[in-house]
């Protein structure tokens, strides 16, 4: 994610036993060679990190994310960072879980009347035992999300409401400046894939279309939600192990 690790895309071939498809990937050289499903990369640039799941797990339990908003972003991101292995979840919602949540949200119809944060919690433990997490039923303001998020390594803003996602990012930036802020903007509808994208200012790292407003005609949907959340946690994910 640092500009000092982005490097110049290469030309590589994906080689099968019938064709050959020219494709584009960051950090590889030369030639790509696919056999029996796996991708065998003759060579690979020294900047371009190479882990076990085992080592990434290593580095990622000593590390702390808060989750602002457990919804359709909030409760997607912190099951996809737990089942890496992050140590230490920090969420926050004061909502309930309610049956129109279940389009997108990782809840269950069992669970419809419960706290967001107690039931996520649960849903949490059952896939990774080992993460800690803390909870705070609450409505994050901008005196709280310092009190709540300053030991944290990356904050993640998934509110549904622009004013909130407004907040939270003037808070982080006035209060919390050197704090990786990852928010979602632009989710809502099916379909256009490719508009969905990743950008970074500075310490603000923007994933979404940027765009695609919820509405009644244009809900968010578990698809298009899915891939800006787990965009989210991936971008967690190149944050911390690029340290």
């Amino acid at each position: 994610m640092n500009k000092e690790h982005r490097l110049t895309n290469e030309e590589v071939n994906f080689k099968t036993s019938e064709i050959i498809i020219p494709c584009s990937i960051p950090a590889c050289s030369r030639q790509v060679r696919y056999s029996k499903g796996y991708l065998l990369l003759n060579k690979i640039n020294s900047q371009f990190k190479i882990m076990t799941f085992e080592e990434i797990k290593s580095k990622l339990k000593n590390h702390t994310i808060g989750i602002a908003g457990v919804g359709g972003l909030g409760s997607n991101c912190a099951v996809a960072l737990a089942r890496v292995g992050i140590g230490k979840l920090i969420i926050s919602d004061f909502d309930v879980v309610n049956k129109s949540n279940l389009n997108r949200q990782y809840f269950f119809r069992d669970q419809i009347g419960q706290k967001k944060v107690i039931a996520l919690k649960e849903n949490i433990k059952r896939i990774n035992p080992e993460v800690e997490i803390i909870t705070n039923d609450i409505k994050l303001n901008e005196k709280n999300i310092v009190e709540i998020y300053t030991d944290c390594d990356v904050i993640v803003e998934a509110f549904d409401l622009a004013e909130m996602k407004k907040m939270l990012i003037e808070t982080c930036l006035s209060e919390l400046p050197e704090k990786p802020v990852i928010i979602g903007s632009g989710i809502a509808g099916w379909g256009n894939s490719n508009d969905i994208k990743f950008r970074q200012n500075e310490n603000l790292y923007i994933c979404g279309d940027e765009k695609s407003e919820i509405a009644v005609d244009n809900p968010p949907l578990a698809p298009r939600v899915g891939i800006v959340a787990n965009m989210q946690a991936n971008t967690v994910l190149e944050i911390l192990l690029g340290k």
